[in-house]
């Protein structure tokens, strides 16, 4: 008996069959309701009884009901057959993207803006992905992706990226005056970069941000001048701080003014300069899997400005 109870094979067929004729209670009308003849579902049922070295039925002219086994026996067959049913549709999700989990990495100031807009958006169109963040430098982010610590990362100002790194656009901010409130300038429409070349700045630091240190020195040039520096940072915040202090002026993506600090006024700059813009990028791996794609897919459509 034992090497019967240790050959059968519950497929779910099998399962299945069994519970419709439990429920029919009759073998002719589960046969119907499974498209098959009743005879070979006779014998299956059999040698699930033979297998299980028990009998799971009482058979009557009239049809059957189910022995106490028989009883046990259909609620652990459905629950098998749920549990079965549940673990093919959350790997399904979790391949196409609609499940699972997804470490996500940030820089700070990125906080504010945009990830919350992604994290509702994910809420709302990807209830089964789980969001796991971490806060970081650009530069630090950008390795943790590489190594395959974070599975994604959004940065602005990245330092030159590793070659094995996917790095995608998903938003383009302008670059506007930050003024301390009680500049002269701090209520106007819009002015000319021109307009600050006798004020002193606070610059970002060539190596931390890159990008936005050789686009503020080229903006400016492109104006006439050079800006006078009377400080540097290696941070965003560091430059917003500097100019909520009252000491300087900088040049800034539009979007910190959501951060709503009195001290300092945002003033739109003139021109279509190109050296007027700043992107923010997404960074993963060539491999990415379905769920980084689409979180992908929805800050692009659901971040930009």
């Amino acid at each position: 008996m034992t090497d019967m109870i240790d050959d059968i094979q519950l497929t779910r067929r099998l399962l299945e069959q069994f519970l419709t004729v439990a429920d029919e209670k009759h073998f002719g009308r589960a046969a119907e309701r499974l498209s098959m003849s009743q005879p070979p579902l006779s014998q299956s049922i059999q040698r699930l009884e033979r297998g299980l070295g028990v009998r799971l039925l009482d058979r009557g002219p009239g049809g059957v009901s189910l022995t106490a086994a028989g009883e046990t026996f259909a609620a652990d067959a459905q629950r098998l057959l749920d549990s079965q049913s549940a673990a093919i549709e959350r790997v399904r999700r979790v391949a196409s993207g609609l499940a699972g989990d997804v470490r996500v990495g940030y820089v700070s100031i990125l906080s504010h803006h945009y990830l919350p807009h992604l994290l509702r958006a994910a809420a709302e169109e990807l209830p089964g992905l789980r969001i796991h963040l971490h806060q970081d430098s650009a530069a630090t982010l950008a390795e943790m992706v590489r190594s395959g610590t974070l599975d994604l990362g959004f940065l602005r100002d990245p330092s030159p990226l590793s070659a094995d790194l996917v790095c995608s656009d998903f938003a383009v901010e302008r670059i506007a005056a930050a003024v301390p409130h009680d500049h002269p300038l701090a209520d106007a429409d819009e002015i000319a970069l021109g307009d600050l070349r006798e004020e002193d700045f606070v610059l970002p630091d060539a190596t931390a941000l890159p990008g936005l240190a050789h686009q503020v020195q080229l903006a400016c040039q492109e104006a006439g001048f050079t800006p006078r520096s009377r400080a540097v940072s290696d941070d965003l915040t560091g430059l917003f701080s500097y100019v909520a202090s009252g000491l300087c002026v900088s040049l800034l993506p539009e979007r910190l003014r959501d951060f709503q600090v009195p001290e300092v006024a945002f003033v739109p700059l003139r021109g279509a300069s190109p050296y007027l813009e700043t992107s923010l990028v997404a960074v993963h791996r060539p491999e990415a899997d379905a769920a980084v794609l689409r979180l992908l897919e929805l800050i692009t459509r659901h971040m930009a400005p």
